[in-house]
């Protein structure tokens, strides 16, 4: 058996997955974010271990309850939230709160980043960003030059939970490609964007594909979780582990997570790039192998906001009322930018808004323009995929906004795709992880591993609703058009 453990931003996940394809338990400690200032969104890594330590020890308690001995876990994967910039003194010692993915404080940098390398977006395959790593260490380097003069190591979340767990500093393929220190077609370090950041590729952890082994579990570690010390995979980003979860890595295949963050993936044979819409393209965790991705930050985690603000815990009874209500022509138009937007925006300074509120508005319908207002997001992001010629027709749909039938078939109606749900979707990274941690112990198939779970339903697009979409989309773009120029 195997396990997968999936660092996220809200959340600690750990799954354990035997070589039937059944996750036979699972286990998950929740995170906080902190927002100090405004852009700005941090986490201690130590909550990460401490959240790690609960979801694992949950995991293979589960585990132990089956019947099964811990001591079949043969190996461990390592999956989480990319992009995060997590500093080490000499010591391994955290300098500073790691500084994460949707981070908006390094906008500036961005722009000088860019005027440094001009060659950047050919080298890396994407416009430089706030929420990149790149530009928060140039940021650090000129706000925080006492801590960046004592950085010695840079690892990404999941990879600083590596070094806990092994003491190697290492990461993948698929997660170093978020840094915008990689050149993505090379899968290697450019020393020329290392360099611009006052950098170097000893301050880098080495690197891997995701099915390589980075070191063993720590022997404490093993005792104290009453495992073997057994090999940590290198791993993937958490997109590529969802993508890997999904059966996504042949050509074409593609992905759509509606987690916190909201993900359309299509896994390419070759390096292509499309970074004047803010399209991200990476390598995948496999060999030889990349993928495309448009990205907006808040998905999901978007239906959270409205129930709070709603003061209704359940958000399944919100579900349930939207459904009833359905969408009408008076609901109101929802721009869902939380945390600023990146595909097609690029903008870090972009604010959420609800416009057209009436007398008659109920919150079913606050609701409704909810996910509504996401699949138009998500759809603005495939057609900036599509303008690179990738074949879209189909998507498997993870993540946890995936138990929703109601939001499945939405998407399928914005986005003109077929969206199916398969087993497990909702486990997400975790399982890719722990498929990762399989390849990397057996010579085994990797279409046997990576084999796409069950179809449980599908969503296909359905003609009577298109023409609303369409008009409703035109208003959702032209709405943000208005009001960019007030955000600040």
């Amino acid at each position: 058996m195997f396990l997968g453990i999936d660092l996220g931003t809200s959340s600690v996940k750990a799954v354990v997955l035997d070589r039937g394809h059944q996750v036979v338990a699972s286990g998950t400690a929740p995170l906080v974010v902190d927002q100090p200032k405004a852009l700005w969104r941090e986490q201690d890594p130590q909550a990460w271990w401490h959240a790690c330590d609960e979801a694992v020890r949950q995991a293979l308690a589960g585990l132990a309850a089956t019947g099964r001995s811990l001591g079949d876990v043969a190996g461990i994967g390592l999956t989480g939230q990319m992009h995060g910039a997590t500093l080490l003194d000499a010591q391994g010692q955290a300098l500073r709160p790691a500084i994460l993915w949707n981070d908006g404080r390094s906008a500036d940098e961005c722009a000088v980043l860019e005027r440094k390398v001009p060659r950047s977006r050919e080298i890396t395959g994407n416009m430089m960003m706030p929420g990149f790593t790149a530009p928060k260490l140039l940021w650090v380097a000129r706000h925080e030059p006492k801590i960046f003069e004592r950085v010695r190591h840079v690892l990404l979340p999941k990879d600083w939970l590596r070094w806990r767990l092994t003491g190697e500093f290492a990461t993948d393929m698929s997660d170093a490609a978020g840094t915008l220190w990689l050149d993505v077609a090379g899968r290697d370090w450019s020393d020329e964007l290392l360099a611009a950041c006052n950098l170097s590729r000893a301050h880098m952890p080495s690197l891997h594909e995701g099915l390589e082994a980075t070191g063993t579990l720590r022997t404490d570690l093993a005792q104290h979780w009453g495992l073997r010390p057994i090999p940590v995979a290198a791993g993937a980003s958490d997109n590529a582990a969802g993508a890997l979860g999904a059966g996504v890595f042949r050509p074409g295949d593609a992905m759509l997570s509606l987690g916190t963050s909201g993900v359309v993936f299509v896994a390419t044979r070759e390096f292509v790039a499309n970074p004047a819409q803010a399209v991200h393209s990476f390598c995948h965790a496999l060999p030889q192998t990349w993928h495309l991705m448009s990205v907006m930050l808040s998905a999901a985690s978007c239906l959270d906001f409205t129930a709070a603000l709603l003061g209704e815990p359940d958000v399944e009874r919100l579900l349930a009322e939207a459904e009833a209500r359905g969408l009408r022509s008076s609901t109101p138009l929802f721009l869902p930018y939380l945390n600023g937007e990146r595909t097609p925006h690029n903008n870090p300074h972009a604010e959420a808004v609800y416009f057209g509120l009436n007398a008659g508005t109920v919150r079913a319908d606050l609701v409704n323009a909810t996910l509504e207002g996401v699949c138009h997001g998500l759809a603005q992001g495939i057609t900036a995929l599509q303008a690179t010629g990738v074949g879209l027709e189909q998507v498997s749909l993870i993540g946890g906004g995936s138990r929703s039938g109601y939001w499945a078939q939405m998407l399928a109606d914005a986005t003109g795709l077929e969206v199916l749900r398969r087993e497990d979707s909702a486990v997400g990274p975790a399982l890719g992880a722990a498929r990762l941690a399989w390849l990397c112990v057996d010579e085994a198939d990797v279409q046997e591993v990576l084999k796409a779970p069950a179809t449980l339903d599908s969503f296909t697009p359905r003609p009577a609703e298109q023409a609303r979409w369409k008009e409703r989309g035109a208003r959702f773009a032209s709405l943000y058009a208005g009001v960019a120029p007030l955000y600040g």
